[in-house]
């Protein structure tokens, strides 16, 4: 058995830092006195003891961390950090269960926006902030927000921010050091939150709704402060501002912070993924429109074209907020968007899915596959722009593929087998996984996970969590050889 003190130690300074996040919205509920201040009072107070409590105990057997160390601490923190972030849930609405509190804290972390909570418009203004700025840390990821300052306290951060960000590329860093990566892309976040938030309020949104959907949107997330979702503000304006959002927040936030810094727009230029993120959303848009207008769905082409574009954003980019209820659309055009939300978003975005990136190698390793059984003797290297993709990479993106899909089949059969019909079991677990929220049939945008019994809601948990760490990251820490010495 391996010793993770060191990790151990890590996690209690994650865990106390996470507590000192929850000020932010204590601070909001004392200056507007909207009745949950004793929530998030208990809450920070147990958060900041735990934390402290595990670091202290750990403190003498700390060291830099290694690879084995960086698998734990991450998979270790997006388990045991929503238990904190339900405190405040619990603490406030006593009615709910921990499972489901524990819910609805991993799809805040995730950005997922799967919720179990009905009657949004009524609670606090603090409790809605609460929910979606978990949306807002986890998004781009509590690890990589820590990789910036555990190095000030002795901790090297590298084994963290490679295990948080398992994209096919990760090894490049934008900057030398790790530590100025993770604060460049935090830059760019923020920039994109601030310049979001400014935007809806713009458009129509008051001041806290357009604070707290701007953490929705940077994060890709899909919590709302309203029942109705989007549909509530029935704003075209805010419906366009979202969607450009949304399409900002699906690129990879590195292309943001080099074209930032550079003061220049040929890092979208040179972005292979961007030609192809734009391009499928397009073809997606005018698809579906022509297919709606041929079955009448709506009134008009402009209703049409309005609904399609806003969901189509939305879902393909595991953003997951919703104005019309899709599930009314012919069943293929529920499928088509489903769908679209497992590879859109761009590596290096708060998106969930296996990212566009991963897709492009798949779709050239299966074209060079086709032209070698043409012709065996060709030299056909696979291609992203003009960087050559070399085997270790296309090897593993095969692999994680083929598990993402037989996580998709196993974890369907799973929920299938408590009693859920197929399309509601299927939705769930791909709208989970790819960290979109919102699914079909029993949980599509007009309702919610609240009818999922807890054996259901701690599958789904799970799958949010394997989603949000790409798989092979949470997968490595359940195997026996990781935790033999």
């Amino acid at each position: 058995m391996r010793a993770y003190y060191p990790a151990l130690n890590a996690l209690g300074l994650i865990i106390m830092i996470f507590g000192l996040l929850m000020s932010f919205p204590l601070a909001i509920s004392i200056w507007l006195d909207d009745g949950a201040t004793m929530a998030y009072d208990q809450a920070l107070l147990l958060t900041l003891a735990s934390g402290a409590l595990l670091w202290t105990f750990t403190r003498s057997r700390s060291r830099d961390l290694r690879v084995h160390d960086g698998f734990f601490l991450v998979a270790a923190a997006w388990v045991i950090l929503p238990v904190f972030g339900a405190l405040p849930l619990l603490a406030y609405l006593p009615e709910l269960s921990f499972i489901h509190a524990y819910f609805e804290a991993v799809s805040g972390l995730t950005a997922t926006g799967a919720t179990v909570l009905s009657g949004l418009d009524d609670l606090p203004i603090s409790i809605n902030l609460w929910r979606t700025f978990m949306h807002w840390i986890g998004g781009m990821g509590v690890i990589v927000l820590v990789v910036a300052i555990l190095p000030l306290l002795g901790i090297g951060g590298r084994q963290m921010f490679q295990a948080e960000v398992p994209t096919p590329m990760k090894e490049n860093s934008l900057t030398p050091r790790i530590t100025e990566t993770a604060k460049g892309l935090w830059v760019s976040y923020i920039v994109l939150t601030v310049a979001c938030g400014l935007s809806l309020w713009l458009a129509g949104m008051n001041e806290w709704d357009a604070l707290i959907h701007a953490f929705t949107v940077a994060g890709l997330g899909g919590f709302s402060s309203k029942d109705a979702s989007i549909g509530y503000y029935a704003n075209v304006n805010v419906e366009i501002v979202i969607i450009v959002f949304a399409l900002l927040a699906g690129l990879n936030y590195a292309t943001h912070y080099l074209a930032l810094i550079r003061r220049s727009p040929l890092p979208y230029l040179r972005d292979p993924e961007i030609p192809f993120f734009f391009g499928v959303l397009a073809i997606s848009v005018i698809g579906l429109t022509a297919y709606l207008a041929q079955h009448h769905v709506h009134a008009d082409l402009a209703s049409t074209v309005r609904y399609v574009s806003f969901h189509v954003v939305s879902i393909a980019t595991s953003l997951g907020l919703a104005t019309y209820d899709y599930t009314l659309w012919p069943m293929f055009a529920q499928l088509w968007v489903l769908f679209l939300g497992s590879f859109i978003a761009c590596s290096g975005s708060t998106g969930g899915g296996i990212k566009m990136m991963r897709a492009m190698i798949l779709y050239k390793q299966v074209f060079r596959e086709i032209v070698r059984s043409l012709h065996p003797h060709a030299v056909r290297p696979v291609r992203l722009g003009n960087q050559p993709v070399s085997e270790s990479v296309l090897h593993a993106v095969l692999g994680f593929s083929f598990m993402y899909m037989v996580s998709i089949v196993t974890l369907t059969l799973v929920l299938a087998a408590t009693g859920l019909d197929i399309v509601t079991a299927f939705s769930a677990v791909v709208a989970c996984i790819n960290n979109t929220g919102p699914g079909l049939g029993a949980v599509g945008p007009a309702s919610n996970y609240a009818g999922m019994d807890s054996f259901q809601s701690a599958v789904l948990a799970f799958t949010m969590i394997l989603g949000r760490l790409e798989i092979f990251t949470f997968l490595v820490v359940l195997t026996p050889s990781f935790w033999r010495r």
